[in-house]
């Protein structure tokens, strides 16, 4: 159970975090409050959950052989609850935001998906491998990762990375609620390919 509420506590506190600072345009760049976010919760919660905060992460480390089957449901669910109750906090907070337009279906699930690969990429790389076992950098490393794809690609598609924040931006009309399945096809579809890739550079990292 400390697991699922690690996973509730740290998409709860990113989700809200960007709700509040794209809805409440508090005079930051949402970007790297996204990134320093992501980062901070994954250091609390790393050493209980693993910090996954994000259905992908969890679909690739399962892939990866490090998530236990039992526990990819309620990943999911603590996961997608914590992204709704941040949702209905922000619309509590500041009201609907104004949704991004997704001009280009293709090169939103392009982006979703190339910035969610690497993301899982890091992820499995820096705090699942052998090679960076016991490492200091490993949230450091994955917030800047979600940071940058932010400031890369958030004008092409909302920049999610994420179902679970997909869920929250459509919820706080971020995005249009129908158009988060780009988010969730493509995010999924980039944390298997970061697992199947990982798994053919490290074949002796079981």
């Amino acid at each position: 159970m400390n697991k699922y509420l690690t996973e509730f506590i740290g998409t709860f506190f990113l989700v809200l975090t960007i709700g509040c600072t794209v809805v409440g345009a508090a005079g930051i760049i949402p970007q790297l409050a996204f990134g320093s976010a992501l980062m901070v919760m994954i250091y609390a919660g790393g050493h209980i959950s693993g910090a996954h905060y994000n259905p992908a992460v969890t679909l690739a480390v399962w892939i990866r052989g490090r998530c236990p089957a039992r526990d990819i449901a309620p990943y999911v669910v603590s996961q997608i609850i914590g992204a709704g109750l941040a949702a209905v906090t922000v619309r509590y907070l500041l009201g609907p935001g104004k949704p991004i337009e997704i001009a280009s279906v293709p090169k939103a699930l392009l982006v979703e998906f190339l910035f969610t690969f690497a993301l899982a990429h890091v992820v499995l790389n820096v705090a699942t491998a052998k090679g960076t076992a016991g490492n200091s950098f490993y949230g450091l490393a994955i917030g800047f990762t979600v940071l940058t794809g932010a400031f890369a690609v958030g004008a092409i598609s909302g920049g999610a990375f994420n179902p679970a924040v997909a869920v929250g931006i459509g919820l706080m009309k971020i995005v249009d609620l129908p158009q988060i399945w780009i988010h969730v096809v493509a995010d999924l579809a980039g944390g298997a390919m970061a697992a199947i890739v990982f798994k053919i550079s490290n074949p002796d990292d079981k």
